[in-house]
């Protein structure tokens, strides 16, 4: 891959990604797989003004070694210098960038009860700080290939072909393949701000969901609550992308108001495992049901992780015709996958989705319908005969998607 396009790459995940502003510090937390793109992306964000820029790095099989040998006791521990690192976060504020390149059978093999009573046991030791941090700071997640990955998605060919068409489909899908992506990103930002606009102007109070796989689905959504999807803004009104790619529009729904049948259309990579060919059913807005053909008892537990994971946190629409489906891979990665049709999410939901969330405490969020937990996991379901209707709340029926795209 030529480095002149992935400089252009890493200025884009710098400037439209997180928007680095004058004497920001910035956070980037990467794997060892592409470390000269690692310097690029420390080096653009130096020069959009950045204070200072610090690496965190994670290797893989470390952290299967870690989670195979350690005692429960001393993996969810927290030490005294997390806690002091949490709290400078909250102080300073950095942006936040996420470079992912993991094998999705990273932990393949582990105790998998071991990694979720460990996770839990932390997440509710930092919950404090990242409640404190939610919506002050920009972040962004992209990716790079590494080389267990690429050849996951792409079996057949040699380690550096594999890496070489895995860079292809990322900059392709991030929209980053082009001569100058930043701007590629302004005029993609303007048309899901469309599409969001006039999905408010609906007023939708519950959307029905209908494919010949299975899914039979309805879902309540909270009044006042907007879609949001492209660039956000921290409640200082700093824009950020989050997510690169993106093509999604999404809500938080309101919590205990859905019932019916979901099936998943894609895998979902969790804790470093697959779980494939699943279905979950609600009643009263909670999962009541899940199947899957291959680790349904991760996926269960992923369910169990606490009382909000059994909820809906979000509700995502992705035209079937989009970038990420076209390219014809699974990329078996949440964040190119999820991008390829529609999808909902287990778990925490979205403040900022409420109108005025910005005077709104996290209690009063919980209030008018936002859910809480300790994870946010997306799992797909759009498919090329998928049916949304939307239920307006002067009742009305709107149709929204038809077999699987945009009806609007």
């Amino acid at each position: 891959m030529k480095k002149s396009q992935l400089q252009k790459y890493a200025k884009l995940i710098a400037r439209k990604g997180v928007n680095v502003q004058k004497g920001q510090d910035v956070r980037v937390r990467a794997c060892p797989d592409q470390l000269d793109f690692v310097r690029m992306v420390v080096e653009e964000c130096y020069k959009a003004g950045a204070g200072k820029v610090t690496v965190e790095w994670e290797y893989n099989p470390v952290t299967k070694a870690t989670y195979k040998y350690c005692k429960l006791d001393v993996l969810s521990r927290t030490e005294k210098w997390e806690e002091e690192r949490y709290k400078h976060f909250v102080e300073t504020r950095p942006a936040r960038i996420f470079i992912e390149s993991d094998d999705p059978d990273a932990l393949k093999g582990v105790n998998q009860e071991k990694v979720a009573k460990a996770q839990q046991a932390r997440a509710m030791a930092f919950k404090p700080y990242r409640d404190q941090l939610d919506n002050h700071y920009q972040w962004c997640i992209a990716a790079v290939p590494g080389v267990e990955w690429a050849k996951k998605v792409f079996p057949n060919d040699t380690k550096n072909k594999a890496v070489e068409k895995l860079w292809q489909a990322i900059l392709f899908t991030s929209r980053a393949d082009g001569e100058n992506p930043v701007e590629a990103w302004n005029e993609h930002n303007k048309d899901i701000k469309e599409r969001c606009d006039y999905l408010n102007s609906l007023k939708i109070k519950e959307l029905k969901y209908k494919s010949s796989n299975g899914t039979d689905f309805r879902v309540g959504l909270i009044d006042g609550c907007n879609f949001l999807g492209g660039k956000e803004d921290t409640l200082e009104g700093i824009e950020y992308n989050p997510n690169i790619p993106s093509e999604e529009v999404f809500t938080s729904p309101m919590r205990g108001n859905a019932d019916g049948k979901v099936v998943a259309t894609r895998p979902l990579s969790y804790r470093g495992e697959l779980i494939e060919n699943f279905s979950v059913t609600f009643k009263d807005g909670k999962v009541v049901d899940v199947s899957a053909e291959k680790n349904e008892d991760l996926l269960r537990s992923m369910i169990s992780m606490d009382e909000g994971a059994a909820y809906l946190g979000e509700c995502a629409l992705v035209p079937y015709d989009s970038p990420i489906r076209n390219s014809g891979i699974t990329f078996y990665n949440t964040l190119f996958d999820e991008n390829a049709c529609c999808h909902l999410a287990l778990g925490r939901g979205f403040n900022e989705c409420l109108e005025g969330y910005a005077n709104l405490s996290f209690d009063e969020c919980k209030e008018k319908g936002i859910n809480d937990s300790l994870i946010h996991v997306d799992f797909m379901i759009g498919s090329e005969d998928l049916e949304i209707e939307a239920i307006t709340r002067d009742g009305k029926t709107v149709k929204i998607f038809e077999k699987g795209n945009w009806a609007f």
